[in-house]
């Protein structure tokens, strides 16, 4: 792979499940090196938890192999002398540490941040949890769903009939992941300037409540509470799901060209001048009377034709499609988004040789190029005898190679 953006950055991962885990994929995807150090016999939660049973019970839980590709692992003891020692020459040599544990947890282990800070002046130790590292409920535990529920997000998912709902993937985690890695690789960015290291705080919540845009925005600088709506979108009308003769159908006609292309399309044009929806506001009051009309029509022709039709007329609109057939898609393939790596391990560590695993990208080229993880998920400690030969490696190169000269000199 040609050269990628966090090549020369290595990353010290201390985290579990997701958010964290998913953070520091994306710098691996973005070239950093990433070792995951992980507790003796045990390791990451993830190793099992997954759909499989077999491959949960050998420590490969699909969890973990999707976000975990292309690290290595080590295990370490921090509460032994002889671990706290290999930890913290790693921490000497090391750019990036991530960890998601409960606030606090860390420090309590001897590594606050005036410790690791003294340790390596030019580190970015990144905290990822729940809640934040300060405040009333930043020794509650939480979880994905926990967040979604105190975020508000749960609240205005699905209809008034049936929420709250549950986002139907773990959105709180994904987004905390990626707000983490944006800090991070703006951390480094600002490293290369005055070569310091910095503290990042990452609340999940927070995270979560900044991903939902309008939602919050509307309330917070219009005094307007959202409500659940479905499959509505409540900004603009007609915008949403609809019927087509095979299935359900997303239309985004937001503006008033797109609404009056759709008309024509569908043969309605006398929708256009129907007093209720002449205007973008009427037309939300009006939406359940202008869905109805059509959905009359587009029940007479298939998803996928009317999503090739309304598009040629540049009206928004896409079939919904499950997740075995989105991931099918052409335009993936084109794009090359997924790609494969070799199975971890053996075939008499519970997968057969031969087996490749299938993993997502990050959905951004970067010269051109689709950034993906360069090896497979390691088993439980796999690097361990390479410890020494990483702390020498990183060691040599000197945290200047990472970071680069000063972007500017008085």
């Amino acid at each position: 792979m040609a050269h990628r953006p966090l090549a020369g950055i290595r990353v010290l991962d201390l985290t579990n499940v997701l958010a964290g885990p998913y953070c520091t994929y994306q710098l691996a995807i973005l070239g950093a090196e990433v070792v995951k150090v992980e507790i003796p016999g045990a390791g990451d939660l993830a190793r099992h938890l997954g759909p499989d049973p077999a491959l949960n019970g050998v420590g490969l839980g699909t969890s973990f192999l999707a976000q975990n590709a292309g690290k290595k692992s080590v295990e370490l003891d921090l509460k032994d002398a002889a671990g706290r020692a290999a930890f913290e020459e790693l921490i000497g040599v090391a750019d990036v540490l991530v960890e998601n544990y409960r606030a606090g947890v860390l420090a309590r282990m001897g590594y606050d941040w005036p410790r690791l800070h003294a340790l390596n002046a030019s580190l970015i130790y990144c905290a990822i949890s729940g809640f934040g590292q300060d405040g009333p409920m930043s020794q509650a535990p939480a979880y994905d769903q926990i967040v979604q529920g105190l975020s508000g997000m749960m609240s205005i998912t699905g209809t008034p009939d049936v929420a709250p709902l549950r986002v139907g993937f773990p959105v709180s985690d994904s987004v905390g992941g990626l707000m983490a890695a944006l800090a991070v690789t703006a951390a480094i960015a600002g490293r290369h300037r005055d070569g310091l290291g910095r503290w990042l705080d990452v609340s999940m919540l927070e995270a979560s409540l900044s991903a939902m845009g309008w939602a919050v925005s509307n309330y917070l600088v219009g005094g307007v509470a959202p409500e659940p709506m479905g499959d509505q979108n409540p900004t603009a009308a007609p915008s949403g799901t609809f019927e087509a003769a095979d299935g359900p159908l997303n239309i985004a006609a937001n503006r008033q060209e797109q609404f009056e292309r759709l008309c024509g399309c569908v043969g309605r044009p006398d929708l256009v001048t129907d007093p209720r929806f002449a205007e973008r506001d009427a037309r939300k009051a009006h939406r359940d009377e202008l869905n109805r009309e059509l959905n009359a029509a587009l029940r007479q022709r298939t998803a996928l034709e009317w999503e090739q039709d309304l598009n040629r007329v540049g009206v928004p609109a896409a079939r919904i499609l499950t997740v075995p057939q989105a991931v099918e898609l052409d335009q993936l393939a084109h794009r090359r988004f997924f790609t494969e790596v070799p199975f971890p391990g053996r075939a008499a560590d519970g997968a057969p040789d031969g087996r490749a695993v299938r993993l997502s990208g990050t959905g951004v080229l970067v010269d051109g190029e689709p950034q993906h993880p360069d090896g497979a998920a390691p088993l439980l400690g796999e690097h361990n005898e390479e410890l020494p030969a990483i702390v020498k490696r990183w060691r040599a190169a000197g945290v200047a190679d990472s970071i680069g000269p000063p972007c500017c000199t008085n």
